[in-house]
């Protein structure tokens, strides 16, 4: 009885445990979505779902038109300035800029700060957005043409 006791209670402890990210094996493990090989941890991404699965992503582009069936936990993005550093997707600033080559050919990348996305801005362009700026303008990619940026305050 004592053995089916501990069995249960180790159980639920793996299920009560908060999901969390998983390290993207660079140029081994392949995008949930388009299937190529994730190789810039600039421009990668990955979700984790609230049963703790891990889905990553060779661009961020590929996040956002990425179907997901169970409920999201965690949507991370790598910060583009900080090479492998994954950041909460939510409350990072994205920029869209020609000079920006993502793998998917969106110009998109993620900052951890406004200020940084800012001065990467100043020097090469393109438009910034906050995280449900984004999310719309990969919902409906026609017809958000620069409606959901941010603006200066």
């Amino acid at each position: 009885m004592k053995k089916v006791f501990l069995f249960l209670s180790s159980a639920f402890l793996m299920v009560a445990c908060s999901p969390k990210a998983e390290p993207i094996d660079y140029g081994k493990e392949e995008c949930a979505f388009c299937k190529m090989t994730i190789v810039s941890p600039q421009f990668a991404s990955e979700v984790v779902t609230q049963k703790s699965k891990a889905f990553k992503y060779d661009a961020i582009e590929c996040m956002l038109q990425a179907p997901q069936e169970d409920k999201v936990a965690l949507y991370l993005v790598c910060d583009y300035l900080h090479e492998g550093n994954l950041i909460d997707a939510t409350k990072a600033t994205y920029l869209i800029s020609k000079e920006i080559e993502s793998p998917m050919g969106a110009h998109l990348a993620a900052f951890s700060s406004r200020e940084e996305a800012q001065k990467i801005q100043e020097e090469k362009g393109g438009d910034l957005y906050d995280w449900q700026g984004i999310k719309a303008k990969f919902e409906s990619h026609q017809h958000t043409e620069g409606h959901h940026n941010m603006h200066e305050h």
